[in-house]
């Protein structure tokens, strides 16, 4: 009896005793909790409830410089799954030469993708600012927020064995500054799309390798976000520009050289001490921004904090209106890297042409304005810069005038006028090769040799690619060498193999200014190429 009642007082008392509590809470809790919100304005906040209170204010609503484009957010949340698989086409195709490369070395078998999506979530604009259009281009500022649920797995197969690498979960915040230009009476009515970050982007992903997270690797995972974060930086953080062309050279849209700017460092002045002794190395390294070109530098003095150079450089300019000249001033080391002394730039806008200007540079650490290292005294860098625009017929006998006087101040300091020699290789038709035609062309001029990109599997390939060759007098005897060949990447050793050259004389480019003719391709069969060369004298 005793086990018997003590089973049904617990059967009994357990729904009483909860019925109990339940109407003890009704009683003394809900009621509180079903009280009417306190209200207040949120000019009586302080910053640190405001913040909490509303953790992510619309940047529309923090700058009024910033538009808001709600309805742009809307068309592309509705045509995101079109263009998720538009995108993704599309990286396939551009990423598949890259992968063809690699095929063949170090025992790569093949590269192949083996699930590709950007998720369901697109990228949204949180505001966009658009700055006053000037003659010829366009200049916006959209901040881009996307949490994307994307899923990109690469297949790799070494020696037999498939490795597998999968990238999940992207997130980016991106601060980019967009140019449109030059504009023109073309669809899309502008011919190159520059794009260049304002501010260090943040970035965030799952990387996993053998189904794995590498991420989740204690210290990697913060030590990647930093690295990744500070080389884009490096390579489109402002004033450096990444330029997409829009149209091709049919369109007569493509930006081309209009003048030669001359650099001449001159010398610098109390620059920091790097070395034990207490002095320094230096050498000055430039570039102009938008070029992919090689950077040039100045000897190096050794042990001088004080040096003096008197070096002339040369730099050929696209768009005085928007490059500017990039100064990077570093001690010279033997075994580890070389430390950065400072850097400056300067816009070419700032260039009255033919006119030589003298620019007296105090060093930074960066272009960020707001780099607390750029309050330290880093010496200074003294340059002198003349941009000389190429000869135009239709010019202007003062305009001429102020030219000769340009010249011969350089001529004095032991420089010549010169120019640049264009050589625009367009395409070939009818190429062939005995074991593969994987065409190219090769260049040749004065020992100098440059190359296009190789088309895969085409016999009427189209490059469009232009290179230029920077002399100090009119190349009226020499001749340039076309050469087109075939190039495959294979076990054991890359193959390639001559589709015929030909040898272009130059004194017709020199005497007309430019040149644009189809020629026969020397031990070809039927093989033509079309060239256009031109001749630009400042």
């Amino acid at each position: 009896m005793g086990l018997v009642g003590g089973v049904l007082g617990f059967f009994i008392g357990l729904p009483i005793g909860l019925a109990a509590a339940y109407f003890v809470y009704l009683r003394y809790f809900a009621a509180r909790r079903l009280q009417d919100p306190v209200i207040r304005p949120l000019r009586d906040l302080d910053s640190e409830t405001l913040q909490t209170t509303i953790p992510d204010i619309p940047l529309w609503v923090k700058s009024p410089d910033y538009e808001r484009i709600d309805w742009m957010n809307r068309f592309i949340f509705d045509m995101w799954p079109f263009l998720d698989k538009a995108i993704c086409n599309n990286i396939k195709r551009a990423t598949r030469p890259i992968f063809d490369q690699y095929v063949g070395k170090y025992g790569i078998e093949s590269i192949e993708y083996g699930q590709m999506t950007l998720g369901s979530l697109p990228p949204t604009f949180q505001g966009i600012k658009v700055y006053e259009m000037l003659e010829k281009e366009l200049v916006i500022e959209p901040v881009i927020r996307w949490a994307s649920i994307m899923n990109v797995i690469v297949n790799v197969k070494v020696h037999s064995f498939k490795v597998s690498a999968q990238l999940e979960d992207l997130h980016i915040m991106l601060t980019p500054r967009v140019t449109l230009k030059p504009l023109v009476p073309s669809f899309p009515c502008f011919s190159n799309l520059c794009v260049s970050l304002m501010e260090k982007p943040s970035i965030d992903f799952r990387f996993k390798l053998f189904g794995g997270d590498v991420m989740a690797i204690p210290g990697l995972y913060q030590y990647v976000q930093d690295q990744i974060c500070k080389q884009i930086s490096i390579l489109y953080h402002w004033p450096k520009v990444i330029q997409i062309p829009i149209l091709d050279g049919a369109s007569g849209a493509t930006k081309k050289p209009v003048g030669i700017l001359h650099v001449k460092v001159i010398r610098a002045m109390n620059l920091l001490k790097m070395d034990l002794l207490g002095k320094s190395d230096p050498y000055v390294k430039m570039r102009l921004s938008g070029e992919r070109l090689p950077s040039k530098k100045t000897t190096v003095k050794m042990s001088n904090l004080n040096p003096e150079w008197n070096e002339h450089f040369k730099f050929i300019v696209k768009d005085p209106g928007t490059q500017v000249l990039e100064l990077h001033m570093f001690d010279w080391e033997k075994v580890k890297m070389h430390d950065k002394l400072g850097m400056q730039v300067i816009p070419l806008r700032l260039l009255t042409p033919y006119e030589s200007k003298l620019f007296t540079l105090d060093l930074v650490r960066s272009m960020n304005p707001n780099d607390p290292h750029n309050k330290k005294n880093r010496g200074k860098l003294v340059v002198e810069l003349t941009f000389d625009p190429f000869r135009d017929d239709s010019r202007t006998s003062a305009a001429s005038d102020g030219e000769g006087s340009a010249s011969a101040r350089r001529e004095a300091d032991g420089e010549s006028s010169g120019g640049v020699l264009l050589v625009s290789v367009e395409n070939a038709e009818d190429v062939e090769g005995k074991r593969h035609t994987n065409p190219y062309a090769e260049v040749l001029f004065r020992g100098e040799r440059k190359k296009t990109k190789v088309i895969r599997k085409t016999r009427d390939p189209r490059w469009s690619e232009e290179f230029q060759f920077m002399l100090d007098e009119p190349p009226v005897e020499d001749r340039i060498h076309i050469e087109v060949k075939s190039k495959r990447r294979g076990l054991p050793f890359p193959n390639k193999e001559s589709l015929g050259h030909v040898n272009i004389n130059l004194v017709d480019v020199v005497n007309n200014g430019r040149i644009n003719e189809k020629y026969h391709l020397i031990n070809s069969r039927n093989g033509m190429i079309q060239v256009e060369i031109k001749w630009s004298t400042v």
